[in-house]
């Protein structure tokens, strides 16, 4: 497969599952404002917002502004819209990859968040943004596994997705529990939606609330989409596929980069976490999947001309 369209695949699908990310942030946090509990909402806001790599400048904090630029500012590559727009512009890159039905379902969903009129002083405008991203996503990915071919090029648009759900996720739970702020029911719940996780939290777990069952969830319970570990494994069934079709091209890093992550995960529990430095190991999850980013990118993207011709 050529780099370039590996590049946009990967890219494209990287920058879908973060507006995704974002709109379910977006939905969670602004449904827990509209709470009567007496907690303040900026607070709230300010670790949502920090969550998805938006800083607010502390002497002048505004929720209301942070909420359009996180939904709909064009200039802030980290809104909704801009993701959109890049995961678009990459799925044109390479239309003949791709199944039709994804582009016109990707393009379908970017000129109808684009029509929708979004203001500050308007907060249903913004859920009706964040609302069509999020059943636009379960179409998107829908679509994408019945229509497209699971060869090559499935598996770095897989490795796209899982690497940016793997690092939204770390930051969520870094934001929820590594603040000094006591957290209650509606902010673990809040957390949970922004998983997509609350029902499935209450049919492993009951509905009795837990920090520590809440962490086990998203961190490092296997079989749930939403958690960390199950994200890694299929960032590592992806590579596994990737890197065994290309024997020529260096492989050695990125394996022993996923075995570590892979093993940090499924051999560590959430008590040893938590009573540990639970804030360091979710930085150590960012930074390896960090370095398999660039591990893959040096391997399948941007290599040295003379590895193409290896045997």
């Amino acid at each position: 497969m050529l780099s370039r369209v590996a590049d946009s695949l990967y890219w494209m699908s990287r920058y879908f599952e973060r507006a995704d990310n974002i709109a379910r942030v977006i939905d969670a946090t602004h449904s827990l404002m509209l709470s009567r509990v007496e907690v303040a909402t900026d607070q709230r806001w300010f670790r949502a917002l920090n969550a998805v790599g938006l800083q607010i400048e502390a002497g002048n904090p505004d929720p209301q502004e942070a909420i359009r630029r996180l939904a709909a500012d064009v200039r802030h590559r980290s809104s909704m819209i801009s993701c959109l727009a890049a995961a678009r512009e990459n799925a044109s890159q390479v239309r003949e990859e791709i199944s039709s039905e994804m582009w016109e379902q990707l393009n379908r969903l970017y000129h109808e968040v684009v029509g929708l009129s979004v203001t500050v002083e308007d907060a249903e405008s913004v859920m009706r943004l964040a609302t069509a991203v999020r059943a636009g996503s379960y179409a998107f990915h829908g679509v994408s596994e019945s229509t497209m071919t699971h060869g090559e090029g499935w598996r770095f648009v897989q490795l796209g997705k899982y690497t940016e759900r793997a690092c939204a996720v770390s930051l969520l739970l870094d934001a929820y529990f590594g603040t000094t702020t006591e957290a209650d029911d509606l902010d673990w719940i809040a957390l949970l939606a922004s998983c997509a996780a609350f029902d499935s939290y209450c049919k492993v777990y009951t509905a009795d609330l837990q920090p520590d069952r809440v962490a086990e969830l998203l961190l490092v319970y296997p079989e749930f989409p939403y958690s960390v570990r199950y994200s890694v494994e299929r960032m590592y069934v992806s590579l596994k596929a990737i890197t065994g079709q290309s024997a020529g091209r260096p492989r050695a890093q990125i394996g022993r980069i996923i075995g570590r992550l892979r093993s940090s995960l499924a051999f560590s529990t959430v008590n040893e976490l938590r009573a540990g430095d639970l804030h360091s190991f979710l930085n150590g999850v960012l930074d390896q999947c960090r370095a398999i980013h660039g591990a893959v990118h040096d391997a399948y993207i941007d290599y040295p001309i003379e590895i193409a011709f290896e045997s």
